[in-house]
């Protein structure tokens, strides 16, 4: 069967055709590094991690070049920067807050189960390609300098037609949908409303470099021009499978296209363009202001990211997801099912059951029924199948050792309690064997009587 995922500028399934079977490449947007992730940045990280280890097995782990950026170059950066740290020049501050947060969030990602991307740039390192591209887009006629900026014009791009996709495809919009409806940045030196920056001049204090097209002020880049500059550096003009959530489709994605096409003459910059859908809370949209904003971190004080994981793939990646705590509970019985039955198994190959609808533009959801189905008479692929999508990375006595910490739950209490209450039983004390059993699910632990003993786990 073959690979088919859905393409956001086309609109359907395509069956993926790589432009090099030997060098897959991926490009997903990463995260801007001024504060904790929240859970809706962790979908797109599950996602195309999902991806990545489909298309590892389906082409080689030295076939496929995930690239994952990160932002490091940002107003939001400078004003975190200027609250955390005032007594500190901005340039230092800035770098202690990106090394910081740059930090938490690999710590957050790594506990989701995700593998690190290939490459992972940092847009500052990239500063070169960036005025590189920018000098090809003035060259060219699609970018012009205004008041120590430098603009790019969609209606120049448009009307060039020379081969060139037309502004406005992936997001299906015109340039009248986009101006009625956008937040237009109104600027005296623009000579189209729906243009938009590729460099700017710095305020005094914050990072600067030379600016290119000879302009004398120094500057910083625009957001847009960052992904375009680290995907052609590390992937090329024209690569695979480009991934982000679906709020970046504009103007994020539709100006990366504009750019990369126009600087390089190229009708593609990705072959596939994949978004996944937003995330709310309990039905709700997640604010600060509703008080339902949610960080990785916050959630992994509570529960496994392995937990995280598993709910955020019970849903397919284009529908829209509502996290609610009804769903982490059932996802974290399902887990410790799972690794009582498969953690310690020898792993077999992915089931076919499970790999065909990953193969069907990551159906999930598909996927993980197809897991419940091999329980009772595959184990060995349930396991193999399980870690093909980011499961079972610690052993079963691991996997409850980390429910009993993150309980609070006093193991040798527990053991010392079922040694009295078996002693109980010993002695037909059945009122005494009962009292403890209920003091033991007071304190979250269940236990299971057998032919072999008693055995307990803490309860979900």
């Amino acid at each position: 069967m073959e690979l088919r995922l859905h393409d956001t500028l086309t609109r359907e399934k395509r069956t993926f055709v790589p432009l090099d079977p030997k060098n897959v490449r991926m490009y997903v947007c990463g995260p801007t590094v001024y504060d904790f992730a929240h859970i809706g940045n962790a979908r797109p990280v599950i996602v195309f991690d999902v991806l990545f280890r489909l298309l590892r097995h389906l082409y080689g782990e030295a076939n496929v070049k995930y690239v994952r950026n990160i932002t490091d170059v940002d107003d939001k950066i400078n004003d975190r920067a200027a609250r955390d740290f005032p007594g500190l020049p901005l340039n230092e501050a800035i770098r202690k807050v990106t090394e910081q947060t740059g930090k938490q969030f690999h710590a957050d990602v790594d506990a989701l189960g995700a593998l690190r991307p290939t490459v992972e740039p940092r847009a500052t390192e990239h500063i070169g390609e960036m005025r590189e591209i920018i000098e090809k887009l003035i060259a060219g006629g699609f970018a012009y300098v205004a008041e120590d900026h430098v603009l790019f014009s969609p209606q120049a791009m448009n009307a060039a037609n020379a081969g060139l996709p037309r502004y406005g495809a992936l997001s299906n919009r015109s340039l009248d949908e986009m101006v009625a409806g956008a937040r237009v940045d109104v600027a005296p030196y623009k000579k189209g409303n729906t243009d938009f920056v590729l460099w700017k001049p710095s305020k005094p204090g914050e990072p600067s470099w030379p600016s290119p097209a000879g302009i004398a002020a120094h500057g910083r880049p625009g957001w847009h021009i960052e992904c375009s500059a680290m995907a052609w550096k590390h992937l090329g003009e024209h690569f695979d499978i480009h991934g982000g959530g679906i709020d970046l489709v504009f103007p994020h994605h539709e100006n990366e296209v504009a750019q990369t096409c126009c600087a390089f003459h190229q009708q593609r910059m990705a072959n596939y363009w994949m978004h996944n859908g937003f995330l709310q809370v309990e039905s709700e949209k997640m604010s600060k202001s509703l008080g339902n904003f949610i960080t990785i971190h916050e959630l992994l004080k509570d529960w496994p990211g392995e937990v995280l994981r598993l709910n955020m793939l019970k849903t397919h990646y284009r529908s829209p997801i509502d996290w609610t705590m009804k769903s982490l509970e059932e996802s974290a019985k399902t887990l410790d099912d799972w690794y009582r039955i498969a953690a310690d198994a020898v792993p077999g190959e992915p089931d076919a059951s499970v790999v065909e609808p990953l193969l069907d533009d990551l159906n999930t959801p598909q996927a993980i029924a197809a897991l419940h189905g091999l329980r009772g008479n595959d184990i060995a692929g349930l396991a193999g199948s399980l870690r093909l999508l980011g499961f079972l990375a610690e052993s079963a006595a691991q996997w409850e050792r980390r429910k009993q910490q993150a309980s609070g739950v006093d193991a040798k209490e527990v053991e010392r309690l079922i040694a009295e209450r078996t002693a109980a039983r010993g002695r037909k004390d059945f009122k005494e064997s009962d009292r403890i059993r209920d003091l033991l699910a007071t304190m979250g632990v269940a236990i299971k009587d057998s032919k072999e003993g008693t055995t307990w786990e803490i309860a979900r």
